[in-house]
C-alpha cells in the first residue's frame, strides 16, 4: 500500500485547523457532520467549542455526539443536551444528537473480526460526509483515544457503545477480554467509514494530552507538553504518527503516558484496523510550518 500522507503542524490556533484541512484537499460535500467530544461534566481537559469556531464554519458542518453507556451527565438525552448547552456548544453550532431517539441502525461488518455488527444512531441517515475532530490524549480502556476511538466509540450509539465494550455482548462490557474490545473498535470503524463511502477527513489534536479521557469526570491534568494537529485521510496512518510523535519527543511525561498506552495494549487497535485494510501505517509527515 502506498504510503499514506498526514499533515501536521505546530501551531495550536482555530486558523491552522482550517489550513491543515485545506492541506489534505479532500472536500467534504453535502451535508456534514462534524463529530466532536463534548466533554463529561467535571472534566478539564476537553477540547472547547471556541477552538473548533473556524473549521466548522468552514466546511458548513452540524456538530454530531452521541450518549454514552456509562454513568455520568452524558447518557440519557436529555442530560446530554443540557451538558452539551452548558459547555457552550449550542451557541455556537447546530448540534445534532445522533442517537436521541431509536431505533439505531443497525450496520454489517462481513469482514469483523471480532464483531458483525455496529449500532449507531439514526440521525446519522442525514449525512454525506463526516470530519472527524478528535482530540488525542490517553484512555483508561483503550490506552489512547484518537481517530479510530472517534469512528467506533464515538460513532456509535448508546447500546452500540455497550456492543463494542463488550466484543457483541452488551451486558459484558466492563469484563470482556482486552483485545477483544480493542478488535471490535478496529471492527466497528471500518463499518462507519464504509457508511460514508470514505466520504471521510481526520484531525487529530495533540494538546492537553491526558492519561485519561475527555469521558472522565475527573481525570488527571495533562501530562505531556502540547504537540500540535495532524490532518489526514487515513484513521490508522494520523493515529500511528500521534504515537510516534509521542514517542519520538523529549518530554518527560512520555513514559507516564506511553505506559498508559501499552499497559492496555493501545496500538493494537491500530494493527487490527490495519489488517482490516482501514488504513495503512506507513506515512509520510508532511510538515506545514
Amino acid at each position: 500500500m502506498e504510503k499514506a500522507k498526514v499533515y501536521f503542524t505546530k501551531d495550536l490556533t482555530s486558523k491552522a485547523l482550517v489550513k491543515i484541512f485545506d492541506a489534505v484537499n479532500k472536500p467534504l460535500n453535502g451535508k456534514v457532520a462534524v463529530k466532536v467530544h463534548s466533554g463529561e461534566a467535571g472534566n478539564q481537559n476537553f477540547l472547547h467549542p471556541e477552538f473548533f469556531k473556524e473549521i466548522i464554519k468552514h466546511v458548513n458542518g452540524t456538530v454530531v455526539e452521541c450518549n454514552t453507556a456509562y454513568e455520568g451527565q452524558r447518557n440519557t438525552t436529555e442530560k446530554h443536551k443540557k451538558l452539551i448547552e452548558k459547555h457552550g456548544w449550542t451557541k455556537y453550532f447546530d448540534v445534532d444528537l445522533l442517537d436521541a431517539e431509536g431505533p439505531d441502525i443497525e450496520l454489517d461488518i462481513p469482514n469483523g473480526k471480532t464483531i458483525k455488527k455496529n449500532y449507531i444512531g439514526k440521525n446519522t441517515n442525514n449525512y454525506d460526509s463526516m470530519l472527524v475532530l478528535s482530540h488525542f490524549k490517553g484512555h483508561p480502556m483503550g490506552g489512547y483515544g484518537g481517530a479510530i476511538k472517534q469512528l467506533s466509540i464515538g460513532c456509535a450509539s448508546s447500546y452500540g457503545k455497550a456492543y463494542i465494550h463488550g466484543a457483541g455482548k452488551p451486558e459484558s462490557m466492563w469484563s470482556t477480554e482486552q483485545n477483544l474490545f480493542l478488535s471490535s473498535m478496529a471492527d466497528s470503524a471500518t463499518s462507519v467509514v464504509n457508511f460514508f463511502k470514505g466520504n471521510i477527513v481526520y484531525i487529530n489534536v495533540m494538546c492537553n494530552m491526558s492519561v485519561d479521557c475527555d469521558c472522565c469526570a475527573v481525570a488527571e491534568d495533562p501530562c505531556l507538553k502540547d504537540i500540535g494537529i495532524l490532518a489526514s485521510t487515513d484513521p490508522v496512518a494520523i493515529d500511528k504518527a500521534c504515537i510516534d510523535l509521542v514517542k519520538n519527543c523529549n518530554d518527560k511525561g512520555k513514559e507516564h503516558f506511553l505506559e498508559r498506552v501499552k499497559s492496555r495494549n493501545g496500538e493494537y487497535t491500530i494493527e487490527c484496523a490495519e489488517r482490516l485494510n482501514l488504513g495503512t501505517t506507513k506515512y509520510v509527515l508532511i510538515n506545514l510550518d
